[in-house]
């Protein structure tokens, strides 16, 4: 299933959605900020707003419920609210539970909250190319039905102070995550990449070929059967779908299985290139190098001599 198959691409590129900011509001209102995080999300819980980020012409109407996703955009800025008087620049509360956020009222204030999506390298890479440098993903769409029940038991989270809420909030926060992904693929006109093949119902049978044995040395015949198509029918699909060739979305495949082995698990690369279908250790380090940048002996040791980040993430 393809849910199946994106669970599994969470877990290789250890996707998190970590919640850095929010407020709560009333009357005519802006915030501005600088955007440093390759990828972030603005999620109106509750009001209206408009926001504009560089590349966009025009924009956005945020509706109670939606969130934008922001990739690679150097700054952002919201405004809402209604009412007599100039509108109040707002400064993001940063941690949770958070005072403001806590006498909110739904209904009647606007309230926002900010976030990034935090993945390893090779999980960034993927997302970034497959997203479009805003996305906008509504929660009125019927898609959008869980993703608003997720960000309101996440306002209800913020907005209280029970016991466990800060650890109810960073789950609350991974759910947010994963229904804002699945609503932007069912809403969006995905470019190329690897969110429209995962929810391509043609080449899904193939991809789960893929995904189970990815060792295997697959034929485009054998997959362009499960995928009951013709060889050339089969091939032309996936690249405009995937936007690379079947096997070389194998190879890719392969590589992010590597990654978490040789940064989780102390397996000897020879026995490495064996599991992954590789003839040699040589013709699996030179793969390694072209898609990683790093033989896979030096990308162990470099990612195990890196301290792990600190979330240095504030305001929204």
């Amino acid at each position: 299933m393809a849910s199946d198959q994106l669970s599994e691409v969470f877990e290789l590129v250890e996707v998190r959605g970590l919640l850095s900011g929010g407020f709560a509001v009333r009357g005519p209102w802006v915030t501005r900020a600088a955007v440093h995080e390759p990828l972030k999300f603005v999620a109106m819980a509750s009001g209206r707003g408009r926001l504009s980020t560089d590349g966009i012409d025009e924009p956005i109407e945020l509706e109670p419920g939606d969130v934008a996703i922001l990739n690679s955009r150097s700054w952002l800025e919201l405004e809402g609210g209604t009412g007599p008087g100039p509108r109040r620049e707002v400064m993001p509360e940063q941690g949770f539970p958070s005072t403001g956020l806590m006498r909110a009222v739904t209904g009647v204030d606007d309230v926002v909250f900010g976030g990034r999506i935090a993945l390893n390298p090779a999980g960034q890479a993927l997302l970034v190319e497959a997203l479009p440098p805003v996305g906008h993903v509504r929660g009125s769409a019927a898609e959008g039905a869980n993703l608003r029940g997720s960000l309101h038991r996440l306002f209800d989270e913020v907005t209280s102070n029970r016991l466990g809420s800060a650890f109810a909030i960073r789950q609350h926060s991974q759910l947010v995550l994963l229904e804002i992904v699945r609503a932007y693929i069912h809403q969006a006109d995905l470019p190329p990449g690897w969110l429209r093949v995962l929810s391509d119902e043609r080449l899904r049978p193939a991809l789960r070929l893929m995904h189970a044995e990815p060792g295997r040395s697959w034929g485009l015949e054998e997959l362009a059967r499960a995928a009951t198509m013709s060889r050339t029918s089969f091939a032309e699909r996936f690249r405009s779908v995937a936007g690379v060739p079947p096997l070389a979305y194998l190879n890719r495949w392969r590589m992010l299985l590597a990654q978490r082995a040789l940064r989780d698990g102390d397996i000897r690369v020879g026995a490495l290139a064996a599991d992954l279908g590789y003839a040699s250790e040589s013709a699996f380090s030179t793969a390694f190098k072209r898609e990683v940048g790093v033989s896979p002996l030096r990308y162990r040791h470099r990612v195990r001599d890196e301290s792990a980040p600190v979330d240095t993430a504030s305001g929204l």
